[in-house]
Order: structure tokens, then sequence, then C-alpha cells
């Protein structure tokens, strides 16, 4: 079993016990790599004593300002979502989200995303993942703890990784080498790229946050490879130098 490719992300954490009773679930299922986004508190004595021994995850965790950060060396992100959001990214059972992440960092790093207690993931947190996971609940009580929640999920993921569940990547291939797949800051500097020449070209108008959420997932649907994010950029620069050359202050 090896889930080491797994990254564990909590985003605005507020009550630091979450935080430690999350490290004690990574340890348990075989999981360290804990990434927290704008954490209320920590490090905190109550994290330490609701970590419960699992104090090697607690001290290698990472402390960043932005998801984007958190994750923009991974290429496959899942959000956990309790809500149905307007924009449609793929929503995956747990057992799915585990199967998902389990079969991606073969080729690259990936995370699992938790936002805040309260509100959870923003949309805009929302649009640094490929696919969304929802745990079902009773519809009579639904409210989840966070800790709870990257419990049953972590376990998801340790059941899809057992020796006797999971699949070698090399058998589950050809042997051949897979190419490398563009990891979130990549997709990133493309979809800042694509809004930028978009704005020149007027193609954007007043639904511009609403058009480049949707053309995101439509990129991000399947994993993209670097070489195709490469080439993409290469057509954006492509469009630049042509309408540079046609109307000399291109946008203008």
């Amino acid at each position: 079993m090896n889930l080491s490719g797994v990254r564990i992300v909590l985003v605005g954490t507020t009550h630091p016990g979450n935080i430690g009773a999350t490290a004690r679930a990574m340890a348990n299922m075989g999981l360290g790599d804990l990434r927290l986004v704008e954490p209320r508190v920590f490090p905190s004595p109550e994290a330490t004593a609701r970590a419960a021994g699992a104090d090697a995850v607690l001290e290698n965790a990472r402390v960043y300002k932005e998801l984007h950060e958190a994750v923009a060396d991974c290429t496959y992100v899942v959000g956990a979502t309790a809500r149905r959001r307007s924009i449609g990214w793929p929503l995956l059972e747990p057992q799915a989200a585990a199967a998902a992440l389990f079969e991606m960092q073969a080729r690259g790093p990936v995370a699992l995303v938790f936002g805040r207690e309260a509100s959870g993931l923003a949309n805009q947190e929302l649009d640094h993942c490929q696919a969304h996971v929802r745990i079902p609940v009773c519809a009579d009580f639904s409210s989840l703890n966070l800790a709870t929640a990257v419990a049953i999920l972590v376990y998801e993921l340790h059941k899809t990784a057992r020796p006797e569940q999971a699949l070698a990547p090399a058998a589950a291939g050809n042997g051949a080498e897979e190419p490398p797949l563009a990891t979130v800051a990549e997709i990133d500097r493309f979809m800042v790229h694509l809004g930028e020449v978009l704005e020149k070209t007027g193609f954007l108008g007043s639904a511009r946050t609403r058009l480049l959420r949707k053309l995101r997932r439509l990129f991000t649907r399947t994993p993209l490879q670097q070489e195709e994010v490469n080439i993409l950029r290469g057509i954006l620069t492509s469009v630049e130098q042509y309408g540079a050359k046609r109307k000399g202050n291109f946008g203008e």
C-alpha cells in the first residue's frame, strides 16, 4: 500500500481540534502529507492533543495563504462538498473518488481538499478541482463534522490502496511510460493566458468570471498532459502575434 502521492488539504479550518483529528485519521490510514490553507490557529495544543500521537503529521504540515499554492504541484484535485453547485463539476461517490485519486497518483501528486466547517469551499476554490466528492448522509441530519468527513474519505483511500484491492500501476497499463500530466500551477498559468487573449479579442464581456469557470471545467474534464498545455499556450501566443501584426495594438 502506497499513498505517498496523496495530499490532504484543509482550507480555512476554524477549530484546531479538527486539524488534530484529521492528522490522527491520516496516520491511521497511512497518509502523511497534510497541507493547511489559512487555518485560524496553528500550531495549537488542542490540535496536538486531538492528534493522539500523530505528531509527525502535524510537525510536517505545511501552511499556505491560498489554495492554489497548496495544490500547485498536484495533477489531480478532488474537492469535498456538501452542496450542489450551479456549475456542473463531475460529482463522485466516496469510493469512486478514492479510486480516482489512487489511480491518478501514479502519474503525479494528487490532493483531496476540504473546506471550512461553516461554509465549505468557495466556487473560486473549487475551480482548482477536477471533480467533487460528496458523502451520502441522512437527509434528516446532514451536517457532518469536518474531521469525520476526512476520516470517511481517507478510509476509502486506505481500503482502495490495500494490496488485495489495488491493481499495481504497471499491471493496469501496457508497461509504457505515461506522458507527464500538467500540474494545477501550469493549468492556472494557461487559464490566465487564455483570459488575457479572450479579453483582448473582446470575447469575454460582462460574463467573464462565469465563462472562464466553464472554460476551465472544459479543459480539465480530462487531465491534460504538460505537452498539451504547451500546445494550447502556443496557440494563444500565435493568436496574440497575429493580432499584433494586424492591428498594431492588439485589443484596442
